[in-house]
Parts: structure tokens; C-alpha cells; sequence
């Protein structure tokens, strides 16, 4: 898994035109695009407005030049984690319906609603819409632009030197956790491998987990101090140049901050 994260960076460093665009726009199309859909109301009329989204987010995809592998592999990561919430609405009624009617009764009185299962299907397709403009926008902005972005919108300066400096971190124990993973499989030790005890299985996974512990807080110490050294304290603040839009991204980020809410508008009209 920890070996994703340096995919998901290595793909954001591309040279299309919508790795270039600067980090602002994408962030307030992205937030726009997610604000828009879970605005949409919750009746059949969310679809198109949701299947709308989801085309524009394909035009974008192609124009970054991304293989279609590329999203779904990472659309299945975070698959799961919506997955549930959608899956075990059909159980339940919910205060969108006035009615409800079973389709299939299982065991211990549990029912499955034709409504229900509608409110999950638009919970899923809004779901869809949402993470993947979110997956677009880790696909095409490096951690370090999206940091220099948020700050550019305005973010507080506390926030963004906190927030740069545990992505800076998190790479750090990245790296620090693929050496551990390397020595053991020097050692020819798999925690999936069946001929060996299970105890001890769990004995050296232990001692990984509080190896990895142990350095992390050590290079904590350390990293800290060397901060100290520079001049870090209570008024420091990660230094943002100044940078202002270009022409195209002007016409990009007005074009797509009316397609959004005219998209959005039709789940209302409809």
C-alpha cells in the first residue's frame, strides 16, 4: 500500500496541460465538482447531473494523457471505504421516502426497500462523481504544489507548514519502511507464509511494527532539532512565492465554475 504513494506522486509530475494548470484552479474545480453533487437532490434526478460530472472528469482525464488503468486501480483503493456506507443503506429506511415497499425479506426481519435501494444507487453514483475528481486531482498535482496552492488560496500559514511538513515526513517513513521490508525479504521472511509458525509469524511482525516505531521517533528527534537550528519557532510559516494565474487558466477555472452549477441546476429543473 505504502508503495502507492509514490506512484500516485510519480504520475502527478506529468507535462500536460492539466499537470501545468496551476494547483488553485484544480482545487476550487475540484471542491466546486464535490459541493455541486452532494447538492444534487436525492431523487432520481441526481443521475444525469451525476453521469454529467463524471464526463467532464473523463474529458479531463484524457486530456492529462492517464491510462484508464491508472484510475481504476486507485478508484478500487478508496472502492471499500464507500462501498459499505452504500451497500447497507438498502437495509434501512431513510427520511427521503414517504413510503416504502420490500423487496425481498431476509432472516431475523430484515428487509430490503425498492426505495432504499434507489437512495443507495444515487448515493453511489454521487460517491463516483466526487472521488473521482479527487483521484484527478492526486493524479495531476504534486503533495508540494497542492500544499503551495492551498496556501495561495489563502490557507492558514499554521495549517500549511504543519501540513508540509508531515507529507515531507510521510515520504521519509515511506522510504524508511521499504528498507525494513527489504531486510526481511533478504531474510526470506513472509508474514504469509503458511510453513511457518503462525506465533512466530506474529513475533517478527511485532518486532517490524515496533522497529519502525522506534525509528520513526528518532528521526523525529532528530528532524526537530534541526529545525530548532534554522530558526523554527512559533511565528515561523512555510514561505509561498507569489504566482498569478495565466490567461488559459483564467478562461479554464471561469468555464468550469459555470458548467458545475449549470450541471447542478438540472438536477433541480429536471
Amino acid at each position: 500500500m505504502i508503495e502507492k504513494l509514490f506512484d500516485i506522486e510519480e504520475s502527478a509530475q506529468g507535462s500536460s496541460m492539466v499537470h501545468r494548470c496551476d494547483a488553485r484552479v484544480k482545487l476550487i474545480v475540484t471542491f466546486a465538482v464535490i459541493i455541486a453533487a452532494v447538492a444534487l437532490p436525492y431523487t432520481t434526478a441526481a443521475y444525469l447531473p451525476s453521469v454529467l460530472f463524471i464526463v467532464f472528469f473523463a474529458l479531463l482525464w484524457a486530456a492529462a494523457r492517464l491510462s484508464p488503468t491508472v484510475y481504476l486501480k486507485r478508484l478500487l483503493l478508496v472502492l471499500p471505504f464507500g462501498f459499505f456506507l452504500i451497500f447497507f443503506q438498502i437495509f434501512f429506511t431513510n427520511p427521503h421516502y414517504a413510503e416504502f415497499h420490500s423487496l425481498v425479506t431476509l432472516p431475523l426481519g430484515i428487509h430490503i426497500y425498492a426505495e432504499s435501494v434507489e437512495f443507495a444507487s444515487i448515493l453511489g453514483i454521487k460517491f463516483l462523481a466526487c472521488i473521482s475528481f479527487i483521484i484527478l486531482l492526486s493524479s495531476t498535482t504534486t503533495m508540494q504544489g497542492m500544499l503551495k496552492g492551498a496556501g495561495r488560496l489563502g490557507f492558514p500559514a499554521e495549517f500549511t507548514l504543519i501540513i508540509g511538513m508531515m507529507t515531507r515526513y510521510l515520504f521519509l517513513f515511506a522510504r524508511m519502511y521499504l528498507r525494513i521490508g527489504a531486510a526481511l525479504q533478504t531474510r526470506y521472511f513472509d508474514a504469509f507464509d503458511r510453513s511457518l509458525p503462525y506465533r512466530y509469524r506474529m513475533k517478527m511482525l511485532a518486532y517490524t511494527i515496533g522497529t519502525v516505531f522506534l525509528r520513526s521517533f528518532e528521526q523525529g528527534e532528530r528532524t526537530y532539532t534541526s529545525m530548532l537550528c534554522r530558526g523554527y519557532g512559533r511565528d515561523s510559516h512555510l514561505f509561498i512565492t507569489k504566482k498569478p494565474l495565466q490567461k488559459g487558466e483564467w478562461v479554464f477555472l471561469a468555464a468550469s465554475l459555470v458548467v458545475v452549477p449549470v450541471i447542478a441546476l438540472l438536477g433541480w429543473v429536471v
